[in-house]
């Protein structure tokens, strides 16, 4: 029985993703949207995956950043 490789989110996905929440903190909808659509398919199943074992999905993250106002504490 062989095992799935480790499902990889790249560096600029991770950038994309935090652009996403910056511009979902300051009420950036459209911004929010278009650093989403720059995401590369691998990375997107790799974040899915990772926030999925927090029970969380991309619109939840998107709206806690709404809510606290930022990707940082």
């Amino acid at each position: 029985m062989g095992t799935n490789p480790p499902l990889t989110v790249r560096p600029l996905a991770a950038v994309h993703l935090r652009e996403a929440l910056t511009a979902a903190a300051n009420g950036q909808a459209p911004a929010a949207l278009a650093a989403l659509m720059h995401i590369d398919p691998e990375s997107w199943q790799a974040l899915e995956h990772r926030l999925n074992a927090l029970g969380l999905t991309v619109l939840d993250s998107l709206a806690l950043a709404a809510r606290t106002g930022g990707t940082t504490p």
